[in-house]
């Protein structure tokens, strides 16, 4: 249970870095020298990375497993 609220509170983590850069990028635009865009993406791809290792971690320790009738795991 506790994974799950993690990848949960990762993914809200996402957003607001996107929604952040979004704001910086637009506020920014006459300032060439500001990093805060930079910045923000730099945050996003490493909340990004890990997302994905939680999910891989969840994935192959069982705590989550997929439902589909494709994936064979019932």
């Amino acid at each position: 249970m506790w994974l799950k609220i993690i990848i949960v509170i990762l993914f809200l983590s996402i957003v607001a870095s996107l929604s952040s850069g979004l704001v910086f990028l637009l506020k920014d635009m006459g300032a060439p020298q500001s990093k805060r865009t930079l910045y923000a993406l730099g945050i996003r791809i490493a909340l990004a990375a890990l997302l994905l290792l939680c999910v891989y971690f969840g994935y192959e320790t069982g705590i989550l497993t997929g439902r589909a009738p494709w994936s064979g795991r019932y």
